[in-house]
């Protein structure tokens, strides 16, 4: 008899590859070693290089699409997306030390969120939706490694910012990148007695904003975007002041 475990683990190691090749093709993006406009290597030669199949290769490079950092342009190949340098507008995530950077960062996606969220509600897409769905489930995993959360999160918040159709919102959060998530929040509360509260909390507030897109609400997805942003605040500048404490 057939083991019934044997495709749901062969999907989560083929999963767990493409999040793997998918976070190294993001490092090497962001930090310039693919060029912007620059074609991406063969799906024979990153197989070749990584030691992975080409169905992660593929799946790799469909969230790399899905997220705006590369296109792929039939019959000639993927392109790294030929967005503004970094060398102009870029937040460096090492930059971002002190509660007041974080809770300043976070101001600034609240003023340019709410409204992503109210717009997306209009002009989202089936399939842009189903994006949205993907990367909170893969967020809400138990299994996902905080790298992997960290870009989830980013993901479904890009997701977002795609859905506007307003290439600005989009290119403003690539400029962001990573940085706008607490990484060392999601990495704290993972650990620590509080980690499942606070998860929860995290997912029900994702939840709430992606529900609202769903039906096209566009004022109760500003709404629960605002309140989720702000919880975030909150929550850094309570878990710096305990840090005091301790």
């Amino acid at each position: 008899m057939d083991n019934p475990n044997v495709q749901p683990r062969a999907r989560q190691k083929h999963r767990s590859l493409a999040e793997d090749l998918v976070t190294e093709l993001s490092r090497r993006i962001r930090e310039g070693e693919l060029a912007r406009a620059a074609k991406l290597p063969t799906e024979s030669q990153v197989m070749q290089e990584h030691g992975v199949s080409r169905t992660v290769v593929r799946e790799a490079i469909s969230r790399l699409q899905a997220s705006g950092l590369v296109e792929t342009r039939h019959g000639i190949g993927t392109f790294v997306r030929d967005i503004p340098s970094a060398s102009g507008f870029y937040i460096d995530p090492d930059s971002i030390v002190t509660l007041h950077d974080v809770l300043a960062v976070l101001e600034l996606r609240i003023s340019l969120e709410v409204e992503a969220a109210g717009l997306a509600c209009s002009r989202r897409t089936d399939q842009q939706l189903q994006l949205m769905r993907d990367s909170l489930d893969a967020l809400n995993s138990p299994a996902v490694s905080v790298d992997y959360a960290v870009s989830a999160d980013f993901q479904f918040h890009q997701q977002i910012a795609l859905a506007t159709g307003n290439r600005y919102f989009t290119d403003i959060m690539l400029h962001l990148g990573l940085s706008i998530i607490p990484r060392t929040r999601l990495h704290s509360t993972r650990h620590t007695s509080d980690a499942g509260p606070y998860l929860e909390r995290l997912s029900r507030e994702h939840e709430d904003i992606y529900k609202a897109i769903a039906r096209r609400d566009s004022d109760a997805a500003r709404a629960a975007m605002r309140l989720h942003l702000s919880n975030s605040r909150e929550r850094m500048r309570k878990a710096y002041e305990s840090s005091l404490k301790g």
